[in-house]
């Protein structure tokens, strides 16, 4: 058992331990190329937010990971594909809500949300809870955007690509299939060129986007590469949870 995982953790424990802040891993259920499995993001996530744990439990914050959300919001496009299963945003924030009322209404007032799908986007959504409760932290970490990929990796992509293969290979190898069965995970661009430069935006259409789910190449994924990721994204995650454990809320800005 241990004690920063609510779903191994017992009431025993938890009567007689404080908690300080409870982290909510939420990713997404969808394909991920020909090679990787559909939890992919949920999965890789909840290790992530697992390690990030233990080592700032080792280091004395009362940190809780809550049971990771399996469901995300999606592109268009993606919801033609089967069990992709999306939510809407006005149902992630709902949910969200629920839960914030409950930790709330059980003393805790620092939670964080770790992000593991790109289309998921909370800021909207913390800025409008966190008027109900201000007195409460809600905070955002996702630990795909806290390194450059090409610090760590050659090919560019964000989803199913080099990055996403690498961690699943060191994480869960038994359930990724041989490389040389995946998509190139080669993406088109849009016809409009602001839409490519990023000077305007719209979702992308997944099925007119890739043919294979995919976007990023794999095939020079590796586990080491991988590990060597995830050692500094789950050391800087730990930080943060050990420097928020120790900061009144009240008392989060210089004088």
């Amino acid at each position: 058992m241990r004690p920063y995982i609510l779903q191994e953790v017992n009431w025993a424990k938890v009567k007689e331990s404080r908690y300080d802040i409870a982290v909510l891993p939420w990713g997404a259920t969808e394909p991920h190329n020909y090679h990787l499995p559909y939890g992919t993001d949920t999965m890789e996530t909840s290790r992530i937010v697992e390690e990030a744990a233990c080592k700032a439990w080792e280091r004395g914050c009362k940190v809780m990971v809550l049971p990771a959300i399996p469901f995300g919001v999606q592109n268009p496009g993606q919801l033609e594909l089967p069990f992709c299963l999306p939510v809407r945003p006005s149902t992630q924030r709902t949910l969200l809500k629920d839960l914030l009322e409950a930790l709330y209404g059980q003393g805790i007032r620092k939670v964080v949300i770790a992000n593991g799908h790109g289309g998921n986007e909370f800021k909207s959504i913390i800025r409008e809870l966190q008027m109900d409760s201000r007195d409460l932290f809600l905070g955002l970490m996702e630990w795909f955007r806290l390194f450059p990929n090409a610090d760590y990796f050659e090919e560019e992509g964000d989803h199913a690509g080099e990055m996403e293969t690498s961690i699943m290979l060191y994480y869960f190898p038994e359930l990724v299939l041989p490389l040389g069965k995946a998509g190139s995970g080669k993406a088109k661009k849009f016809s409009i060129d602001a839409l490519n430069r990023k000077k305007a935006w719209t979702p992308r259409n997944w099925t007119n986007v890739t043919e294979d789910t995919g976007i990023g190449n794999p095939e020079k994924a590796t586990a080491e590469k991988g590990k060597k990721f995830l050692d500094a994204v789950i050391s800087e995650m730990a930080d943060f949870l050990i420097d928020l454990g120790k900061h009144d809320i009240a008392d989060l800005y210089e004088k």
